[in-house]
């Protein structure tokens, strides 16, 4: 029994939601009961500062032995040599990996968050966009794609010290191979985010950034489906030109330089309970089980996209690489912000996201964000995914009917509650 019934009454709630309705966010996921399990364990009471075997604190021993788990699998998992596990989420480790290359005021180029790139990638509001100095590339009007001989363009007349790619909203894949090629020509570093489609990535459903990029950064939950937290990896180790010299002068190798962009750079003790599930997470992401999800991951949303188009909605790019989708919602006569409410009184969680070349606010926007990780976790199949887009239309097209929207919800929940969250391990 527990003794804060106000907490846990809130959370059981928060478990009855996450069951009957339909997850629709892209970045969200579900993760497994043994993922939660050592997320929730003992060692959130453990305390230590700096790297295995390395320690600021006694008493590490165990920790150790998870975190080089956590570290030789991740490397295992995505064909990396180099790996930190610390960072405690994406943008933590974005600003380690920012800390370790650049200098305060140095250039970066990243994609506009307007056009579906992240905070971390330069935007003003962001620590990116305040210390150093934001340049910006984006999606073409007419196709909603990256033209990569524009970004070249832009690259070589501002001469970036790093180069971003990654998006938290753009559908289709990267071009590592081309952006490498500029990266060098104006002797930029090359930063990959990957996370939304890391887990895509690592089973090597869409290209793979550790082949032409220098660093990867990612998140461990979305498509990877771990518990919430970051990683830094690389392909192979390099040395920083940047300027960070060592006291004795020499130019340090880069995984040093992140290993203390980390620590002590940005954060203080690694949390080693999100880090066990991480490797918890890593193992599953190894199995045959997780390969044939990511492949299901991938189908349903090829599968959602055309449901759209289908039905009359815009989708930016025309379709999806991977496992989201934005969709424009002007034709409509529709703004994120009624989207996301009127589908929310459904049990059909979205976000509200900006388009390219939106005329509304960021608190209003012309669109919304989709995504299918959460649902294929579910155990929903393509067949389900034009079921899913019908009742989508069918709210957003009665938004202002509260009892329309309360029949659709019912239906719903009526569904939902066939597929458990957590099955028998």
């Amino acid at each position: 029994m527990h003794q804060d019934k106000i907490i846990y009454d809130l959370i059981s709630k928060e478990e009855k939601r996450q069951t009957e309705g339909i997850e629709l966010i892209a970045s969200e996921n579900y993760a497994s009961s043994q993922v939660i399990g050592a997320m929730g364990s003992i060692l959130t009471n453990k305390y230590a500062e700096g790297l295995p075997g390395k320690r600021y604190y006694g008493g590490c021993e165990v920790v150790d032995e998870i975190e080089n788990i956590a570290i030789d699998r991740v490397k295992e998992l995505f064909g990396a040599t180099w790996a930190n596990v610390q960072p405690h989420s994406g943008a933590q480790a974005n600003a380690a990996v920012m800390l370790a290359c650049l200098n305060p005021g140095d250039k970066i180029l990243g994609f506009d968050l307007s056009h579906g790139g992240h905070l971390t990638h330069g935007s003003p509001v962001n620590f990116s966009g305040k210390i150093y100095q934001p340049f910006f590339y984006g999606v073409e009007k007419e196709t909603g794609l990256i033209d990569w001989n524009k970004v070249a363009d832009i690259a070589r007349k501002e001469k970036p010290q790093m180069i971003i790619c990654g998006a938290s909203a753009y559908s289709r894949d990267w071009d590592y191979a081309a952006l490498k090629d500029v990266a060098d020509e104006v002797g930029a570093i090359l930063l990959a985010d990957i996370s939304h489609p890391s887990g895509l990535i690592a089973r090597g459903l869409l290209n793979d950034p550790l082949a032409h990029c220098d660093i990867v950064t990612t998140t461990t939950h979305k498509t990877l489906r771990g518990p919430r937290g970051g990683l830094i990896m690389m392909g192979e180790d390099f040395e920083n030109p940047w300027g960070h010299k060592t006291m004795k002068g020499q130019v340090k190798m880069m995984s040093q330089l992140l290993d203390g962009g980390v620590f002590p750079g940005t954060q203080g003790g690694p949390l080693e309970h999100v880090i066990a599930a991480k490797a918890v997470a890593f193992g599953e992401a190894l199995t045959d089980d997780y390969m044939q999800y990511v492949l299901q991951v991938k189908k349903n949303a090829s599968v959602m996209a055309d449901a759209f188009v289908n039905k009359g909605y815009d989708l930016i790019s025309g379709g999806t690489d991977n496992h989201m989708m934005l969709i424009d919602l002007r034709s409509k006569g529709l703004t994120g912000k009624i989207a996301e409410k009127a589908l929310g009184i459904a049990d059909i969680t979205i976000n509200k996201n900006m388009v390219p070349f939106d005329d509304k606010s960021p608190f209003v926007t012309s669109g919304m964000r989709v995504g299918t990780a959460a649902i294929t976790t579910r155990g929903l199949v393509e067949s389900d995914m034009e079921r899913i887009v019908g009742f989508i239309d069918s709210a957003l097209m009665n938004h202002d009917n509260a009892d329309h929207l309360e029949g659709v919800k019912n239906e719903i929940n009526e569904w939902m509650n066939q597929y458990p969250l957590f099955k028998a391990e």
